[in-house]
Parts: C-alpha cells; sequence; structure tokens
C-alpha cells in the first residue's frame, strides 16, 4: 500500500520541557503525518511528539486529502504544499499549535 497524508488533531498536555505558555493546560496541534494507514501516521505522530517533549493525549484523525475533499472540505494551497512535503520527506509536519488555557481558574 501506498503512503499516504493523515491530517491529525492532537491533543497534547503539560510536559517539563514542552515550551508551551506560562499557564497554558496544554496545546491542540494539527499535524500532517505521512503513513501506509492512519494507525501508523498516529503512531509516527505520538513518537515524534514524545521526542519534542511534548504529553501526547489524545490524536483525532480527520483523513487524507482525498477522503477530505469528498466531505467537502476546502483546501487552501497552504495547507496542500504542508501535506504534499510530508509525504515527499515520510515526515510529521506540524501545522499549527494553538495553546489552550483553563479559563474555569482564577487568574
Amino acid at each position: 500500500m501506498a503512503e499516504q497524508v493523515y491530517t491529525l488533531l492532537v491533543q497534547v498536555g503539560r510536559a517539563p520541557d514542552d515550551d508551551l505558555p506560562k499557564g497554558a493546560s496544554g496545546a491542540a496541534l494539527v499535524c500532517y503525518a505521512a503513513g501506509e494507514d492512519e494507525e501508523e501516521a498516529v503512531r509516527e505522530t505520538v513518537a515524534i511528539l514524545k521526542q519534542a517533549g511534548l504529553a501526547p493525549i489524545e490524536v483525532t484523525g480527520h483523513g487524507t486529502l482525498p477522503e477530505r475533499l469528498a466531505e467537502g472540505h476546502e483546501i487552501p494551497d497552504e495547507e496542500r504544499a504542508l501535506m504534499d512535503r510530508a509525504l515527499t520527506e515520510n515526515a510529521v509536519i506540524v501545522a499549527q499549535i494553538e495553546p489552550l488555557f483553563d479559563h474555569d481558574q482564577a487568574d
């Protein structure tokens, strides 16, 4: 089976050397990961994020480019370029990091 690129949303918690902003409870990351199947893409992504000092908690798969297009998603050229790069380099590309803050805490 040929490798494909999967879009993954990864939630991470805090870790000692994660470089997330002070007060963040974790982060949500959009990743593009190459793999023969989604399971392999998830495994590779979790391993890379752990090596980077992050603490993955949950991974949600959003499919391949053809699957996302079939669902009616609009995929901008910049996003397609990152997907192409992930496939060409057989890599995990972290496209976006959104720190999460627990707004229930008193300031």
